[in-house]
């Protein structure tokens, strides 16, 4: 084990240092002591229990003296620090780092120009890592780094690197692992102390100028790393290279066998549903306590487990995991985490009840948000559900898309509670006095209050924790707590025209709102967060028309055309072809922002954008997007893919500054990108059939590399789960569609062939007139290509329903192509 191997070392040259001192913090902690590096019985590093836990220094969110911190977050004044400094940082892209552009630190981007000075200097690094839309960052920015003092002992005794996570998660992923190898938990702003040669020798998260309550101070630390510095320069460095050897060692997984047993994705997508069902909150929804994430792939799982026991017969045991997640979604869109008068969901909830969240707004969690509610209309026919995802793409569609069809990353939780205010407040954007809402609504304010639980005193009082300060005394966050049908009976209205009062209201409060100081947009875009929005974009496109004729909407949903949700997918996967891939070398890169970053594409963003491609072909867009799958397919098998030990790294290994190339597995807050590779590799195992085999293969491989996670510890996984079972499913099944593209029965075909939810059909639409997509189909798929051509006909649109490609009789309509996909 590799704990014990650091604890037992003989001769460790840290020990000494600081006398095996500690300092521990609530929300952070510092290590000045030997390193000691926590690990599990299933050789994997310890992580969270989701790392969406990881999100600004959440270890406690509202932590001791969080009035005096929270009125300082991201306090910005006439005669800030803005005017007197300008540092390396005002030459970069990102948001982020362009935040602390004008900071007294003498601030370097991460590369070769800083280390090289660390050298020159002989000074260790201090590495801050975190992102633009981060309240704890903000906070240690105006604590810390716009203090002339605490810059001071920076700048003298230090070179300081300033890294948006976002932008590198590479970099961030080597010295969180160290930091939760150490601890068993992170945050940001991660805070970590290199060598000149960037091996790590301590480090913690968000830290407090000065000492207070007996705990040092992020001034104190800093001497004392100085001193140590001075002092034991050699051992501090020989204990670094030592972790970060042990933590390449063990990181270095490699698959013991070619396949996995054949009775264990059974038993691991069993185990996982059982784990979270223990799990599940039957009184508010979820699954686990507060703080809550909305984790999407645990949605996931629990669906596919359904429909899996369905088609075993076990209805009544598939209808306990979809009740656990109809109780979830609909806890979820009625809680203060759905912002109700803009769209979109907020980042998680601090108390059990999804009421007050952490304000901030993440792509990908609305990209997946978004999937998992139209998964379930697809199941239940329920419009409530269809009328969130279009909720959520509405939002991003007004909010978070640029000129040229890129979706941007992220909203700050922060704002400014009025136009010329010195401080910004977290949710200031998004919360509501009585009187506010009273002014605002006039006669309609009383029904408004009442189905919102708006108060005079204020509303945070559903939990012990949702406002354990009083930092939102007085006001509300919106929530739904009772059910529309009663309210309007008790107005005695009907549903139709309590329903126009209610969107009417809504729409007069966002004007309002949207008058008030926006929080900062991050308009930098992430190939592998636009690869979810494609993917939940493109799927609307034809799962939304299956609402009912006459469906009325109603702000801040706008009734859009599903038609134009693909045409969004398309502009947004257009842009990244277009600004983050070399057609030449065929590669990625990570991100844009006035311009393509300088970090490579990594691994998520290879299976990220694939698995969205695959849905835009497959939801009616172009064979194009299939072929360009088929090819970032290829090259991510080139850069990623361990040909002797199997899976993927989550890096392509040809930076010297990026110490650790990691096999993830994880499925947090985003899937892990190998699990999304095994789901990709299986449908396109079942489209490209010269590759078929050599898809399948690799996926197997992949799959007994983490076989003794899935084994272990399937809730850390629950896609992976899900993958496997997909790999191991006897014979996907495939929908052909062939005929006219121009005639509308195709498109009406089409809708029919993805209306209900089956996560193990392939859908191929063809039109044999087409001489592109024949071609490909020639190339790619003989039997595809012959079946265009047998089954023809100018006057209708022809289905087939097949397994491994032998066919049923076909059918014409699309009521006869549901009926058949039903059985």
């Amino acid at each position: 084990m590799l704990r014990q191997s650091l604890l037992n070392r003989t001769a460790y040259p840290a020990a000494s240092i600081f006398n095996a001192t500690e300092f521990s913090f609530s929300s952070h902690r510092i290590s000045l002591r030997p390193v000691r590096i926590l690990y599990h019985k299933s050789a994997r590093i310890l992580r969270l229990r989701d790392s969406v836990g990881l999100r600004c220094s959440n270890l406690y969110r509202r932590s001791l003296d969080t009035l005096r911190v929270l009125a300082m977050a991201n306090a910005r004044t006439a005669s800030s620090s803005a005017e007197k400094h300008t540092n390396r940082l005002a030459a970069e892209h990102s948001p982020y780092l362009l935040q602390h552009a004008h900071n007294p630190v003498d601030w370097y981007p991460w590369g070769e120009e800083a280390f090289s000075e660390a050298r020159r200097r002989d000074v260790p690094i201090f590495l801050s890592i975190g992102y633009s839309t981060c309240h704890w960052c903000h906070v240690m920015e105006v604590e810390s780094f716009e203090n002339g003092e605490v810059a001071k002992l920076l700048n003298d005794w230090f070179v300081s690197i300033k890294v948006d996570r976002e932008e590198r998660p590479d970099v961030d992923k080597v010295y969180m692992t160290y930091v939760q190898a150490l601890y068993g938990g992170g945050g940001w702003p991660l805070s970590v102390f290199l060598s000149p040669d960037l091996k790590p020798l301590m480090g913690g998260t968000y830290f407090p100028p000065d000492d207070k309550y007996g705990r040092p101070g992020f001034k104190t630390v800093l001497r004392k790393v100085k001193k140590a510095w001075a002092s034991k320069k050699d051992a501090l460095i020989e204990s670094g290279s030592f972790v970060i050897e042990q933590l390449s060692q063990a990181l270095a997984a490699i698959a013991k066998s070619e396949k996995l047993p054949a009775e264990l994705p059974e038993a691991a997508l069993q185990k996982c549903a059982e784990q979270l069902a223990d799990s599940y909150d039957s009184k508010y929804g979820g699954f686990g306590s507060a703080p809550k994430f909305p984790r999407p792939v645990e949605i996931q799982l629990m669906l596919y487990h359904a429909m899996k026991l369905m088609n075993n017969g076990m209805s009544n045991e598939a209808k306990e995991d979809i009740n656990m997640v109809v109780r979830t979604l609909q806890g979820m869109e009625r809680g203060g985490i759905h912002d109700h008068i803009g769209g979109g969901f907020h980042r998680y909830s601090v108390d059990e009840c999804w009421h007050v969240p952490h304000f901030e707004k993440m792509l990908y969690d609305q990209g997946q948000l978004a999937n998992v509610y139209l998964d379930i209309f697809s199941i239940t026919n329920d419009v409530m559900y269809s009328n969130t995802a279009r909720d959520i793409l509405d939002y991003l569609m007004r909010d978070m898309i640029g000129p040229n069809g890129e979706i941007f990353s992220a909203e700050d939780a922060d704002s400014a509670e009025f136009e010329g205010a010195q401080q910004k407040k977290e949710g200031a954007f998004y919360i509501w006095t009585s009187k506010e809402v009273d002014d605002i609504l006039g006669v309609h304010a009383p029904l408004f209050k009442e189905h919102y639980y708006v108060k005079p005193s204020g509303n945070c009082d559903l939990s012990s924790m949702s406002d354990p300060h009083n930092e939102f005394k007085g006001a509300n966050v919106l929530i739904t707590r009772n059910s529309t049908e009663a309210l309007a009976r008790k107005h005695d209205m009907s549903m139709q025209e309590y329903l126009n009062i209610l969107g009417s209201c809504r729409k007069k409060v966002f004007d309002v709102r949207s008058k008030r100081p926006r929080p900062h947009l991050d308009d930098k875009v992430i190939v592998s967060w636009n690869g979810l929005s494609i993917s939940s974009f493109a799927r609307a496109s034809k799962l939304l028309m299956g609402e009912p004729d006459g469906t009325e909407f109603h702000f801040p949903v706008v009734g859009t055309d599903p038609k134009k949700y693909m045409e969004v997918a398309e502009k947004a996967a257009a842009f990244i072809r277009k600004n983050l891939y070399n057609q030449e070398t065929q590669r990625l890169q990570h991100s844009f922002r006035n311009g393509p970053s300088k970090a490579p594409g990594f691994l998520d963003d290879y299976a990220f954008l694939t698995s969205g491609l695959l849905d835009l072909y497959e939801f009616g867009s172009s064979i194009f997007w299939l072929a360009w799958a088929v090819e970032l397919q290829r090259v991510q098998d080139e850069l990623f893919l361990d040909m002797e030990g199997g899976g993927y790294f989550n890096t392509p290994g040809n930076d010297p500054s990026v110490l650790l190339r990691v096999k993830e597995d994880h499925d947090g807050a985003e899937p892990s990108g190998n699990s999304v590779s095994v789901i990709n590799l299986v449908r396109l195992s079942s489209l490209i059939a010269p590759l078929s085999d050599h898809y399948r293969k690799n996926a197997e491989r992949l799959l007994a590399l983490f076989e003794t996670r899935l084994k272990d510890t399937a809730m850390a996984i629950p896609l992976m789960c899900c993958a496997a079972d997909m790999l191991a499913v006897p014979s996907r099944k495939q929908v052909v569609i062939v005929g006219s593209k121009r005639s509308p029965d195709f498109n009406t075909m089409l809708t029919a062939a993805q209306s209900s939810y089956n996560q193990n059909r392939t859908v191929i639409h063809i039109d044999p007139n087409d001489t592109e997509e024949m071609g490909f189909w020639e190339e790619n798929n003989e039997k595809v290509a012959t079946m265009a051509k047998s089954n023809y006909s100018p006057e209708r649109v022809v289905a087939l329903v097949c397994q491994n490609f032998t066919c049923r009789p076909p059918v014409y309509d699309p009521q006869s192509l549901k009926s058949l996909l039903s059985r």
